[in-house]
Order: C-alpha cells, then structure tokens, then sequence
C-alpha cells in the first residue's frame, strides 16, 4: 500500500479480524461477534466505547468479512436528508442484493432525535444493519426506539500488552521502511495514550519523523522530549467527564482532601469550566454539610465570585482552599433530606388547607372570616417562641426535618426539644 499522507493509525488498519488486536471478549475465538461474522448473522448494533479502541475498524470488517455494502455516515457533519439519501441507496441495494447493506453511523450520540428517529423505519424492516459508534453511554444519548433495536457491545480500553503489540506491529510495517527502529521503552507512549490507540501511534509517528538519520531507538526521554504535553482524556461533553466531576464530588461528601484536590487537578489540567467547578461545590455546600458547618456555603459562594473575578491561574488556589475546606468539613445532608421529604409529602397529600390562624388578612372580610386571627406573634414571648401550630391540620406533628448527628446540628436537635416538648420527638 502507498502511504502517500496517510498517517500511521490509518495505514495500519487490520483488513481482516485475525489481524485486528484487542476486544477479545468480542472478537476473539468462539467470541459472540465472531460466531455471528463467521456464520453470515449480522444484526444492528451499538459499539460503545473510548476512542481509539477500534470501533470504526470492526464495522469496516464486519462488511468486509460478510461482502455487504458499506455507507458510512459522520453524525458531526450529516443531517436528516443526508440520511435519508443514505437509506434510499440502501433500499436499492437491498433490492438488488437481498443482503441488508452496513449503515455506520460514527458519533451516533451526536445525532439529534429527529435524525434518530429517521433511521427506525430502516432498522426495523431490516433495510439496513446499523453499526452506530458511540464514545457516549448510549441510554443517556440514544432515543430508547433505537436503542432497543439494537444489540449493545461494550469495547474496552486496550490493555498494556495490546498496546506494545500494536507499536510492535507499527515498527515492522512498511510504513517505516527507510527506518530502523528500535523499541527499547514503551512506557512513555502507553501512558500518553491514554488506552487510545490512535493516540499513541500519532505520537509515535511524530517521534519517528522528527529523528533525523535512519536509526530511531526509542525511549521514554525521546517520547518526553518530542511530545511536550501530555493530553489527558476529558471530553468536556462526554461521560469521562461526568466521572471524574463525580469522583471529585464523592472525594469532598467522604472527607478526603487528597482525592479531592487530585480530581480538581485532573479537571484543571483538561480545561474544565472553573466556573462549573466553583458552582459544583456551591452545590455540595448546602447538600452535604448544610447546618453542620454553614460557613461553607458562605465559602463555596465566595469561592464562586471570586473565580468569577480573578481567572486563572490564580483562581486554582481559591478553588483548591475551598475544596480542601468542604472535604475536611463535618457533613450532614439534614436540609437536603428535609426539602425532598416535604415535596414528597405535598405530592402525596395535595393542597392541604393553610391553618385559619396563619392567614394573611388584608382585608375587612377576611379578618371577618377569621383569618390571622388566632396568630400568636414569637416575639411577644420569651426566648422569642411561642408554641402555635405551623402544619395544616392533617399533618400535625409530622417531623420532616432530623438534625444530623454532628456538634452543631446536635445543639439545634436539644434546642428544637426544648420548644417543641415531645411534639415531633426530637
């Protein structure tokens, strides 16, 4: 094959599966999607995975192995018609053939509902098999209708030993014919990758074409020196995303200020919002330590204006003082508990009437009917109480918010009895 320009990762693509590395849970002998290649079964599916797996691969491979019809479609630049164009073509072959042609769809979660929706009709009838590529989680991305047509398959990060396979594979290929290359150290281009294959060989081809001479040994300091930053795995839209702003979060609710400023690195280092990170800890303020310490929220919020104001890079060591402070916080999600307990007691209980005593009465007839009248003001009282019936009649004595067990929250359960008696038990 000529190279021309083409870069390394596309002139190594596998032309058939026994050269295809990684996936063997898929692929590998006696393996599901194996069985059904080999047997002439080929039914739509979702591949799933991180990029640089092999996903794009296998499709091409599945209508190579079976001599179907392959249309490819890119979910980032093709439309309905685009689509629809696609399956009419489709339809024709199907005609012609009798063999349902390949429809790839690359970055399907990409794909608005209107354009799923125009690819139902085709699967169902059995018009075209979908192969839709996905680095997202299909049940938050894909419409059900579709997804549930579809057989699902998880591909996973390449393994260590595949990943030296594949540079492996790369040295000895054509590719490099008027070079001698020597792998001495592979450690360097793994843990650039990232487990995406398409990564690594990108960067071992700039690594290569950058030696002057014919012999290349290559090491962990060439890598180093060649490739200035490492890229880390963050897709601002994408499901790594959500799990390392997951992580951080669950690092600050279990009180652990390592994890927690390694998860805040980890989203810097990618380009996160800083914004989003200072509102995601105003959030944990309030859920997660609430009444126990309620300077948090004071310090989330300020957190938030002043990285509103400052920007980075300064903006890291607020952001890291403050996630610190909410990790080694005590914790209580008391206040939380108590609004999703309320609203779920109005929706069981519907519009309870308020207490006649607790009614505004602005005018003559409604002070003629009672209303405010039997209100008690707390301050007219000592200690600024006074024991009145605040619930609708229905629910008296329904306690709905339990202090935390945590020094603050503890003084307010004894203050809280010392009112209210044993009327909510506290």
């Amino acid at each position: 094959m000529n190279k021309g320009n083409m870069p390394l990762a596309e002139y190594l693509r596998p032309k058939d599966l026994a050269d295809y590395i990684g996936q063997t849970h898929l692929v590998g002998e006696g393996a599901i999607l194996r069985n059904a290649i080999e047997g002439g079964q080929l039914h739509s599916m979702i591949l799933w995975g991180p990029p640089g797996v092999g996903k794009t691969t296998l499709a091409g491979l599945f209508a190579q192995k079976q001599e179907r019809d392959f249309f490819a479609l890119s979910a980032i630049n093709s439309g309905v018609k685009d689509v629809r164009e696609v399956i009419d073509k489709a339809q024709n072959q199907f005609n012609f053939t009798g063999k349902s042609p390949i429809l790839f769809i690359d970055e399907i979660h990409r794909f608005s509902k209107s354009q799923q929706d125009s690819l139902l009709n085709a699967v169902e009838k059995g018009i075209v098999v979908l192969i839709g590529a996905t680095t997202e989680n299909p049940s938050f991305e894909v419409i059900s209708p579709l997804l549930s047509r579809c057989q699902l398959y998880v591909l996973k990060h390449l393994t260590e030993e595949e990943l030296i396979a594949l540079l492996n594979q790369a040295i000895r290929s054509d590719y490099f014919a008027d070079k001698k290359i020597i792998l001495s150290e592979t450690e360097a281009l793994i843990s650039l990758s990232g487990g995406d294959a398409r990564k690594m060989l990108g960067a071992l081809e700039i690594v290569i074409n950058s030696v002057l001479g014919k012999d290349v040994n290559i090491t962990n300091d060439l890598v180093k020196s060649k490739i200035q930053q490492r890229i880390l795995v963050y897709d601002k839209q994408g499901e790594n995303h959500y799990d390392i702003v997951s992580a951080f979060i669950k690092s600050m609710r279990g009180s652990d200020p390592n994890a927690t400023v390694y998860w805040l690195a980890r989203m810097i280092e990618a380009g996160e919002d800083l914004l989003f990170i200072a509102r995601r800890m105003v959030i944990l303020a309030s859920e997660d330590i609430g009444n126990a310490n309620p300077t948090a929220i004071i310090m989330a919020v300020n957190c938030f204006e002043a990285v509103n104001k400052i920007g980075y890079p300064e903006s890291r060591i607020i952001l890291s003082q403050t996630a610190v402070y909410l990790a080694t916080s005590p914790k209580s999600n008391s206040t939380y508990l108590a609004i999703d307990d309320a609203i779920a007691l109005v929706k069981a209980t519907g519009n309870l009437p308020v207490p006649l005593h607790l009614r505004n009465a602005p005018t003559k007839l409604m002070k003629d009917l009672n209303y405010g009248k039997e209100y008690d003001y707390a301050h007219h009282h000592p200690n600024n109480f006074v024991n009145l019936e605040f619930l609708p009649d229905a629910l008296s004595g329904k306690k709905i918010y339990e202090p935390g067990q945590n020094a603050r929250e503890n003084e307010l359960r004894t203050y809280l009895k010392r009112c209210w008696g044993e009327k909510y038990n506290y």
